[in-house]
C-alpha cells in the first residue's frame, strides 16, 4: 500500500491575505517573529511600507528576497486602487478610491466588501499639501447641511484603510510634494464613532518612525461625540481636536445637526474646556456660516459669549452648495460675522473651501460621480 503523503500546504486566497498598511509596528515585528525572523525585520518592513512609502513588496530590497516571498504567499499591501481623479481648477483633486478585496482587521473578520469606494481629498499650497481623509464610508450622525448624511452609514474603515488614503495620496504626487504634509480627518464619516480604527492609523501617521507626520499638522475634527472627546484627551500620541459647532444656540444646532440632542452645547463646550490642550495648542471651532440661518451678527454675539475663556480659534466656512435645502451666506453677512468676533478679541478666520467645482469641498463629498472632469482610469 503506498505511504500516505503530507498534503501540500497552500497559500491563503488574495482576499483571505492580510493586508500589512495599517499594520502597527508591533504587529510587523510579531509577523517577522512568527516566520523565523529576527523583529528587527519587522522595523525595516514598517520603515519601507510608511517612511519610505514603497507599494510593492518585491522592491523592498532590505528584506531577504526568501521573506519577501514568503510574506507575498500570505499578504497583501492593502493599499487602494485609483478609480478616478477629479480635478478642481483651483488644484484640488478629488480622489475616488476602491479596494480590490476586503480590509481585514488584526482579527481577521472582513471590515467591508471588495470594491467599496471611498473619497480623499488633496489640496496642493505654494509650501504644503493637505490631505482631507474619510474615516467611514458613509455617515450615521445626519447633519443636515452636510451630503455625506445621505448615504448613511454605509461601515467603518480600517486602520489601513485610513492610512492608506494618505500614502496613495502622496505617492500619486510623488515628484510634487511639497516640505509640509498636513492632514485633516474631515472628509467622509465621524472619527470618534470609529475610535479604534482610527486611532491605530494616527498612531502610524504621526509616528516618527512611521510617515513622521507631526501632530501639529495633523486635525481631527467631531460634531460632538463628547466621549470620544474625553478619551482622545487622554492619549499620549494625538492630533489637533476640531469641533464643528455651527450654531449659536441648541434650537438652532438641534435642527442641523441631530447629534446636539444627546450632547447639548453646554455639555460639549464643557467637555472643550476640560480638554487637556498642549502648550503649543488650541481648539478648532468650526462654524458652517448658512445663508439667513446662522449667520447674524446676534449669532456671532451669542456665540462670542459661548466660547469665551476658551482657548481656542474660529473657522467660518461659507456653505458650499449641493442639492440641500440651504444657502451660502453673502459677503457681507460674511464679514459682518468676522469683525464682530475679531472685536471681541477671538481668533477668527474665514476658510473658503478648495474643489467645490468637483465636489471636494467641505460638506459635499457623497460620491458623486456625474461630476465633468473626472479622469476614468477604471469602470467605476
Amino acid at each position: 500500500m503506498d505511504e500516505m503523503k503530507p498534503a501540500a500546504s497552500k497559500s491563503p486566497r488574495a482576499e483571505d491575505r492580510a493586508s500589512l498598511i495599517g499594520k502597527s509596528l508591533e504587529e510587523l515585528r510579531e509577523q517577522a517573529a512568527q516566520m523565523g525572523e529576527p523583529a528587527y525585520r519587522g522595523d525595516q518592513l514598517y520603515r519601507a511600507l510608511y517612511a519610505e512609502r514603497q507599494t510593492r513588496l518585491e522592491n523592498m530590497s532590505v528584506l531577504p528576497a526568501e521573506m519577501r516571498r514568503r510574506l507575498a504567499e500570505v499578504s497583501r499591501m492593502g493599499l487602494p486602487e485609483i478609480v478616478r481623479r477629479h480635478a478642481s481648477a483651483d488644484g484640488a483633486v478629488r480622489y475616488v478610491l476602491r479596494w480590490g478585496e476586503a480590509q481585514r482587521g488584526s482579527n481577521g473578520e472582513s471590515a467591508g466588501k471588495p470594491g467599496a469606494m471611498i473619497e480623499t481629498v488633496f489640496m496642493p499650497e505654494e509650501k504644503r499639501q493637505t490631505i482631507c481623509v474619510s474615516t467611514q464610508q458613509g455617515c450615521a450622525v445626519n447633519c443636515q447641511f452636510c451630503l455625506t448624511a445621505t448615504l448613511g452609514l454605509l461601515r467603518n474603515l480600517s486602520a489601513g484603510e485610513i492610512a492608506g488614503q494618505v500614502l496613495v495620496a502622496l505617492e500619486d504626487n510623488r515628484e510634487a510634494l511639497k516640505p509640509q504634509t498636513n492632514v485633516v480627518l474631515m472628509g467622509q464619516g465621524e472619527p470618534l464613532l470609529n475610535y479604534d480604527a482610527v486611532m491605530k492609523a494616527l498612531r502610524i501617521i504621526l509616528d516618527a518612525k512611521g510617515m513622521g507626520i507631526s501632530p501639529k499638522h495633523v486635525t481631527l475634527s467631531t460634531s460632538g461625540i463628547v466621549p470620544g472627546i474625553e478619551k482622545l484627551g487622554q492619549e499620549k500620541v494625538r492630533p489637533k481636536l476640531a469641533i464643528s459647532l455651527n450654531a449659536s444656540n441648541d434650537e438652532q444646532r438641534d435642527k442641523i445637526m441631530p447629534i446636539n440632542r444627546k450632547y447639548p452645547i453646554a455639555k460639549l463646550l464643557e467637555a472643550c474646556r476640560k480638554y487637556p490642550l498642549r502648550p503649543w495648542e488650541r481648539l478648532t471651532l468650526e462654524y458652517v456660516l448658512l445663508g439667513g440661518f446662522n449667520d447674524s451678527v446676534d449669532d456671532a454675539r451669542r456665540l462670542s459669549k459661548l466660547i469665551a475663556n476658551l482657548r481656542a480659534k474660529v473657522n467660518l466656512i461659507p456653505w458650499n452648495p449641493g442639492e440641500l435645502p440651504y444657502r451660502p451666506p453673502n459677503a457681507e453677512r460674511i464679514e459682518a460675522f468676522r469683525k464682530f468676533l475679531a472685536d471681541k478679541g477671538h481668533l477668527v478666520f474665514v476658510r473658503y473651501s478648495r474643489g467645490q467645482d468637483v465636489m471636494a469641498a467641505c460638506g459635499q463629498l457623497a460620491l458623486v460621480e456625474s461630476i465633468s472632469g473626472g479622469l476614468p482610469l477604471h469602470d467605476a
